[in-house]
């Protein structure tokens, strides 16, 4: 079925993904939903339609290739076109650098760098379509603070997050005069079941909400062709960058 705009979001299930989701449906968009637990899903794909919107999901691990081609695929076969895409799945699993372990390290390189790596290679036909039509496809990638200053202990996912923003200002410089602007997503805690390790710490009243890194995507879709955003920092009152 062909949509007049259509979006892929990765990481769907919850969170900002999910929040992310909601907005572009509210935009107009039909959407594919992707995210690894089935149940979680399927929960997620049912509040999208029940707010009306047109959605097509797909339960896959972004670290495994195959996958991703397969979300990409559907997407193609079920709307005919893209958009917008959301690089949002992420893992962050914390160690000292003594105890860091090695399947740990790969899993956090291929689902929160190499993933969109492979997202931006398959999706670039269809993006590079829309942007003759309009010249405002846009990715969007999330990033995290921690891609603007390292933190220990997550020192692993602090080194992915900082290639995601390398990687989007890479990308403005090779697709932005095709009409292909990308904006790296650089939040402090946000109230997920990601930060769920933070909250006796940071309650989650005091945490960024889903909604408003959300709403910078809807402001993403408003900015002219003329102007790209290459990245966007959330952080709390009180914190120092």
């Amino acid at each position: 079925m062909a949509a007049d705009r259509a979006a892929i979001v990765t990481g769907a299930s919850s969170g900002i993904g999910l929040a992310i989701a909601k907005v572009l449906g509210e935009e107009g968009f039909a959407l594919t939903v992707a995210s690894r637990r089935p149940e979680k899903l399927e929960a997620a794909v049912a509040e999208l339609r029940d707010l009306g919107h047109d959605v097509e999901s797909l339960a896959v691990n972004v670290a495994d290739e195959a996958d991703i081609k397969k979300v990409v695929d559907t997407h193609r076969e079920r709307y005919g076109r893209l958009d917008v895409l959301v690089n949002n799945a992420g893992v962050g699993i914390g160690a000292p650098v003594a105890e860091i372990q090695t399947k740990h390290i790969d899993m956090q390189l291929a689902i929160n760098l190499r993933s969109i790596v492979l997202f931006y290679r398959e999706c670039t036909p269809m993006l590079r379509e829309a942007a003759g039509e309009h010249k405002n496809a846009i990715v969007v990638n999330t990033s995290s603070i921690s891609g603007k200053r390292g933190e220990a202990w997550l020192s692993v996912y602090s080194a992915t997050k900082h290639a995601v923003v390398g990687w989007t200002e890479a990308m403005n410089k090779e697709l932005s005069a095709d009409g292909i602007k990308s904006t790296a997503l650089c939040p402090a805690f946000v109230d997920t079941p990601m930060t769920d390790f933070v909250k006796e710490h940071v309650p989650a009243g005091e945490m960024i909400r889903p909604e408003d890194i959300a709403e910078s995507v809807r402001f993403l879709l408003r900015v002219s062709p003329a102007c790209i955003v290459p990245e966007i920092m959330f952080i709390r009152p009180g914190d120092a960058l």
